[in-house]
């Protein structure tokens, strides 16, 4: 038997999360099981969890996309017993069991193995949004972004999850960060995870006609979209990048493209899901070095599997700050 957060559909098509007991067998086919120590709390968590189903198909369902542990068992050559193993992605907690189980059952193919100088639990404070945050600094670099730029290097949405710990690691490579927050209470906040200044919200917020403005960013990470990204778009420096990792804005992008055709400015998609193993392997290394732990501590809620119904309420209504880490175990 294991614990899971278990999401069923009722007859009238409303759903329903509650902690089960589960038999062994229950659990999906795949190459390797492994004992779950830590998942974590993401915005299609809240999704799947939700009375709407979000991203899930087939009840009942197990969600958490995320989840970092140690093989039991393991029909793949890569893996053996006592393997600490990270997984995100994938669709695993969407279209197949995840993370918020003490036992889960996947595809070696989705497995990576846990960077040296990380824990499972730093491993699940960092997560699919860490991993996010950390694939756009590696892109924007790779298109010329490097410490000591004349201008900040912004980033939207920052006191989200892959906004905090995008400042968390470009402060810690020694950018000069400009975070984007809407709520004056995350202010210190950002100023501890390393943000040089802090940008309102509504400065960015309303739309212009102008297709191009003042050369105010060197890059930026944007998890809004939308109108925002879109605003931003027109005041990047000559040859900037921005990496686009969320649409909290909307999927729209009312822009022209003037500020690519006149300042070779670079829109580039950060995509998490389906990432190769060898990318993955590289951004987990990064994160293992580039990120400041302690700061990561400042960005952590703790919960467990009975707070997640709750929680991921929360995290859709936009009331999670940073990360939320979940202990996998008897409650």
């Amino acid at each position: 038997m294991f614990q899971a957060l278990l999401v069923e559909k009722d007859d009238d098509g409303k759903t329903r999360a509650a902690v089960a007991q589960l038999d062994d067998d229950r659990l999906p086919p795949g190459d390797v099981t492994v004992r779950v120590e830590y998942s974590d709390l993401n915005y299609k968590d809240g999704l799947c969890i939700g009375p709407g189903g979000g991203l899930v198909r087939t009840y009942p369902h197990v969600p958490g996309i995320d989840f970092a542990g140690e093989v039991e068992a393991s029909s793949d050559d890569r893996y053996s017993p006592g393997d600490k193993v990270v997984l995100t992605g994938w669709r695993v907690g969407e279209a197949h069991w995840g993370g918020y189980a003490e036992r889960a059952r996947v595809k070696a193919d989705w497995l990576v193995p846990l960077p040296e100088g990380l824990t499972t639990r730093q491993a699940m404070c960092v997560g699919t949004a860490g991993l996010t945050a950390m694939l756009a600094v590696i892109a924007l670099e790779d298109h010329g972004l490097e410490p000591g730029t004349e201008k900040p290097v912004l980033v939207t949405g920052a006191s989200g999850g892959v906004g905090s710990i995008a400042t968390a690691i470009l402060a810690g490579l020694g950018y000069e960060v400009a975070a984007v927050t809407g709520r004056p209470e995350n202010v210190e906040y950002l100023t501890e995870l390393g943000a040089h200044r802090i940008v309102a919200r509504e400065e960015l917020a309303e739309t212009v006609k102008r297709p191009l403005e003042s050369e105010n960013w060197s890059g930026c990470v944007d998890a809004v979209g939308g109108a925002m990204l879109a605003r931003v778009l027109g005041q990047m420096a000559y040859g900037g990048s921005v990496a686009a990792v969320g649409l909290a804005g909307g999927p729209n992008l009312p822009a022209t493209v003037i500020p690519f055709l006149l300042r070779g400015v670079n829109l580039l998609g950060i995509d998490s899901v389906s990432q190769p193993f060898e990318a993955r392997r590289r951004a987990w290394s990064r994160v293992a070095t580039d990120l400041p732990l302690d700061k990561l501590e400042a960005m952590v809620e703790t919960a467990r599997l009975p707070d997640l119904p709750r929680l991921g309420a929360d995290i859709l209504s936009g009331k999670v700050r940073g990360r939320v880490l979940v202990e996998i175990g008897e409650s």
